[in-house]
């Protein structure tokens, strides 16, 4: 770390920072030609950069607010699943990892399930969130896609 990085005030370094750093960021910097690009502009292109047509990851959330009509949608409940029964270690215990990745994103887990209307036919969909340990596939997410199919057998919707 250099000395004039602590000079700096972490505000203005928030403003550069990349999409897959996670949070709103005012300027995001294209992945494919590296034009600066305004946050919510890139929102309204569904991050797609209007310079070189380079896509860029898409939060779950957006993701599941433009596939619905109007941007409404349910989400559905996911059960919660036992911590970790295998008790998994690797460099780093795998309860500390999802206690990080649920800080981080403040989700549960890396799928969400929402249900709602698509061009007027009502549907549900389940959506993988890379954020959320690089979209980990574990018991819960095998829950929420369990949980999705039986809502949509529930609701008889696709």
């Amino acid at each position: 770390m250099s000395w004039l990085s602590n000079l700096t005030p972490p505000g203005i370094k928030n403003l550069f920072r990349r999409p897959d750093q996670g949070g709103e960021t005012l300027w995001v910097k294209c992945g494919g030609c590296g034009e600066m690009l305004f946050g919510k502009d890139l929102e309204a292109a569904l991050n797609v950069c209007k310079s070189c047509g380079h896509h860029m990851r898409m939060p779950a959330d957006l993701r599941m607010r433009t596939l619905f009509d109007g941007e409404e949608f349910a989400a559905i409940d996911i059960p919660e699943p036992p911590l970790d029964p295998l008790q998994f270690k690797d460099e780093k215990k795998y309860v500390d990892r999802l206690r990080d990745a649920r800080r981080k994103t403040g989700r549960q887990d890396a799928m969400q399930v929402g249900v709602g209307a698509i061009e007027g036919e009502r549907a549900v969909v389940a959506v993988q969130d890379f954020d959320f340990m690089g979209g980990s596939m574990g018991m819960a997410l095998g829950e929420a896609l369990i949980k999705g199919a039986e809502t949509a057998l529930a609701e008889n919707a696709p």
